[in-house]
């Protein structure tokens, strides 16, 4: 008899009712391929909430915090499988959830393990915190047997029902206002913006900024310097789509331009922020120049320019990412700036060519002269002002081929 593994279904998280463009990324996966899935993205996004959703229809969730799950899993794959019944003949091939499994030090060899004996019967999903897409890069043994599905927290497209799977755009979608309110306040990590309480808020932002220094990067990094840590984690949330100036920040914070750099690194590994590095043909000639700095959470950015730009931003990675997760190409967000100073926000690249420009402003509506500019100079199809205040429109962005201002709500409704 099939052993399943669902007892711990009944109460787990407010957010069990708000559905995830991922649940359905995971749900295609699934019926489609045969590789396992890894999921990853900053702590407290929705990973184990969407783990635990799949979960309700798998035939085995184990989590690695769980006494019970982590001794069966320490037996090895062969225990596992006469757990839940891969002996038996059956129809489909089953689907089991691995949670927190990167907290198993032999983590790795069990998935291959795992793998290679059963994926013709079975369908596996891991997940975790963070460290997960950290761990998986230290030498690959795992490679050719996972697809990794990068993720971010809630978009307005997502909060819209974008579910297309099969191309970058959809036609767009509006929200409700207090959707769009409560997303520029409080930010597009799902427990803050459901409960849309400022002192709930605080405090989790504190929390969550606490467990990534104290237990993330002091864990799994050699840094030891956790006070200076915090005080340049301090200033990185005030220069949120800024280029970063190392040498700056190393005079700030009393370390070396090495350090600042390596910091910075860890930080985009942990999903804290991601860096935008300028565009060029010439692969060195762009990483050579300064980058601009991003942080995932908006909600904390005092700046009202500062967030509608990082708001923005947080949309086309998320985006990018996900379209280059689904396989429809290899896409890259960049910005564009030249010696004369002009300079466009935000580039998507789709295939090493440059496909749509966007410049983000918070009010103005006057057309920015450097969109049109760059692009005759790097031959984009579309070329977008999105502007926060504006209200929505319900109007394709992308039928426009000329340099057009729209509204930053309509644009990011026909993103993921």
């Amino acid at each position: 008899m099939v052993w399943t593994n669902l007892r711990r279904s009944v109460e787990w998280s407010p957010m069990k009712s708000l559905r995830r463009v991922y649940d359905g990324m995971l749900d295609q996966h699934l019926k489609s391929l045969r590789q396992m899935a890894f999921v990853a993205g900053p702590r407290q996004v929705g990973k184990t909430t969407t783990c635990r959703t799949l979960a309700s229809s798998a035939e085995a969730y184990f989590s690695f915090d769980l006494d019970e799950d982590r001794r069966l899993i320490q037996l090895g794959p062969a225990a596992v499988a006469e757990r839940i019944g891969l002996s038996e003949l059956a129809e489909t091939p089953r689907t089991i959830v691995f949670d927190e499994l990167h907290k198993y030090s032999r983590w790795r060899a069990f998935l291959k393990g795992f793998f290679d004996t059963y994926s013709p019967r079975a369908r596996v999903v891991v997940t975790g915190s963070s460290r997960l897409d950290v761990y998986r890069r230290g030498g690959d043994s795992l490679m050719g047997r996972y697809f990794l599905y990068r993720m971010h927290p809630l978009t307005v497209g997502e909060l819209a029902g974008a579910r297309a799977f099969e191309r970058e755009t959809v036609a767009p979608r509006t929200i409700r206002n207090s959707d769009w309110q409560a997303l520029y306040t409080y930010g597009g990590f799902p427990e803050p913006f459901l409960k849309r309480n400022a002192r709930f808020h605080r405090r989790w932002r504190d929390l969550r900024l606490q467990q990534l220094i104290r237990e993330d990067v002091r864990d799994l990094t050699r840094i030891q310097e956790v006070r200076q840590l915090e005080s340049f984690v301090m200033r990185l949330a005030e220069r949120s789509a800024q280029p970063l100036v190392y040498s700056t920040l190393a005079r700030e914070i009393h370390v070396t331009v090495d350090t600042i750099r390596r910091w910075v690194d860890v930080l985009a590994t942990f999903h804290y922020g991601f860096l935008v590095r300028p565009w060029h043909k010439n692969v060195l000639k762009s990483l050579r120049k300064e980058p601009k700095w991003y942080a995932t959470d908006w909600s904390a950015i005092e700046d009202p320019g500062q967030r509608a730009e990082t708001i923005v931003a947080c949309h086309l990675v998320k985006a990018v990412d996900a379209w280059t997760d689904l396989g429809l190409g290899r896409y890259e967000l960049r910005y564009l700036r030249d010696k004369a100073k002009r300079e466009v926000d935000f580039l998507i690249v789709r295939d090493r060519k440059p496909w749509f420009l966007v410049e983000a402003k918070l009010a103005d509506r006057s057309l920015s002269p450097s969109l049109g500019y760059f692009q005759q100079q790097v031959g984009a199809s579309h070329a977008f002002q999105a502007v926060v205040d504006m209200d929505f429109v319900k109007a394709d962005c992308f039928s426009r081929t000329d340099p057009c201002v729209v509204p930053a709500r309509t644009l990011l409704s026909q993103l993921v």
